[in-house]
Formats: C-alpha cells, structure tokens, sequence
C-alpha cells in the first residue's frame, strides 16, 4: 500500500516551529526578524509564488518587505538596490524572484547578495558550503525534499536515488546533499538518453521538470519512492511530472502536486530566515 507523503502537513508543522523561534528572536534580540523580496516585471507565475511567500512570512511573525520594479530596470540599479539591503542591519533574508529579465545576468545578482543574508542558498558561497555538509542556507526545494525523506523515515544511506534535473536550483545541490547522506546518484537531464533505461534503477526517484506525465507506471520500479518537484498546468489543472494515479500502484512513497514539495519550499524558505538571523547575531 502506497504512502502519500503530506508535504501539507509538514509544512504546517514547521511554521509552528519558526512562528516559536521568530517570537523568541524578536523578544530575545529585540529585533523584528524581516525578509526583503525583490520581483522585476509583472510575470503572473512570480506574483504568486511571492504572495504565498508573503503570506507564508505574515503567519510566522517575519517582517515581510516585497520591493517591486519594472521589467526595464537596469543591471546596474538592481545591484544597488542589493547593495542597499545588504547594509540595511534591519533587513535579515534577501530574496531575488526569478526569472528575472534577460539583460539581467541572474549569477551576477546572486553573487551580489551577503551569503548570511542568502535565504534562497543561490550564492555560491553558501552552494560550496554544501560540498563541506554545510547546508545552513542551502536552497529550499533541495532541503525540502530532504526533509520529507527524513521525516517519513526513508533510508538514503546506500540507495539508488535518480533526479531529473541539472539546474544550480534543484538538481545540482540536491545531489550533493544526497552525496552528503552516502546515496548513489544518477543526474540525468534534457541530453539523457534512454531516460527509461535510469529511472528503473531507481530506489529514489526525484522528477523536477515541469512536463505532465514525464514519469509513467512503466518506467518506476516496484517500491520505488517517487518525489514530484515537477509544476505545470494540463486541463486546467495543477499537475506535477508524475503519473501519480498510475505511478502510485508501484510506489511505496509518494508526493501528491499540488500538497507536496511545493509547501515544503516556502517552509524551508522560512527556516532559512531564521537561520540567517541566527548567523547575523554572529557576525
């Protein structure tokens, strides 16, 4: 019998956590703990990704600061903008929306941002860390993905796990933090060839690409945990990568779109706030 994994749930547990240690840093500290968010352009993906954000903050007592320009702001005065939150002491976690527009070189932004104030973990100080088994400010899909697997008990140690992604999102670091947990893993992308061939071998299965129906019944093994990070709309419906109503005849472990991953994300979105403040009371 399948189990679903309630990325839901754990998702609310954990803001009843950060809503505790929030309020005891606030008082502690005498501080009020705040993310700055900054969205270029009007994409409608964007507005609502940063609106749950928001709202996700508003519930746990973080100070939520959302700064919005238009699509033709420059290179330029987007770094000054960062450079400004950077300096701002009152200012804990700096989140950059993306996609950002194309004349603006998304690394270089990322690069800009203090690693202590990197709540998304994209600053390549804090993705090396991850090479160390630092994963403080590591970025949150990757982390939230984590979290479900050792939360629902599911062994990494010394399994097969395959993820389909390569990106510095969630591909990349999240192989290392599997590494970092003695797994084997396979990164298969858009050049994989014989996808099928890689999926089967999987223990651990891990889809983040944004194609319904990518993963069917035929192509996951009997017991297989199958993890959808994949998002997109088919029939006017939120759909992830996963055949889930086949797929899960074959599982053991799996994640529902939506209610899974995508809860998880903002959550570990928050732990990292906190966890940044945690290092700016440091520094």
């Amino acid at each position: 019998m399948v189990e679903i994994i309630d990325g839901k749930k754990l998702s609310a547990e954990i803001k009843e956590e950060v809503k505790a240690e929030v309020e005891n840093l606030n008082k502690t500290l005498n501080i009020r703990l705040s993310l700055a968010t900054i969205i270029v352009g009007n994409n409608p993906a964007s507005e609502i990704y940063v609106n749950l954000k928001h709202k996700a903050c508003e519930e746990c007592g973080i100070n939520s600061l959302i700064e919005r320009f238009p699509e033709t702001i420059t290179e330029k005065e987007l770094l000054e903008k960062i450079y400004e939150l950077n300096n701002n002491k009152d200012i804990n976690g700096i989140l950059v929306q993306m996609p950002l527009p194309r004349h603006i070189n998304p690394a270089k932004i990322m690069s800009a941002i203090l690693p202590f104030k990197d709540v998304d973990g994209f600053n390549p100080v804090n993705s090396g860390k991850i090479l160390n088994n630092d994963e403080t400010l590591a970025p949150c899909t990757p982390k939230g993905v984590i979290y479900m697997l050792e939360k629902y008990n599911i062994k990494i140690e010394g399994r097969e796990v395959v993820i389909i992604n390569h990106s510095a999102v969630v591909g990349k670091p999240l192989a290392l933090m599997l590494l970092n947990r003695n797994a084997t893993v396979t990164v298969c992308h858009v050049f994989t060839k014989n996808l099928k061939e890689h999926t089967l071998k999987a223990d651990i299965l891990i889809s983040a690409v944004g194609k319904p129906n990518l993963i069917t019944e035929d192509m996951v093994k009997e017991g297989a945990i199958a993890i959808d990070v994949g998002i997109s709309r088919s029939n006017n419906k939120v759909v992830g990568d996963v055949d889930f109503e086949n797929v899960k005849n074959k599982a053991s472990f799996i994640t529902p779109v939506p209610g899974g991953a995508g809860p998880m994300t903002i959550a570990m979105l928050l732990k990292n706030t906190v966890n940044a403040c945690k290092m700016q009371m440091k520094e």
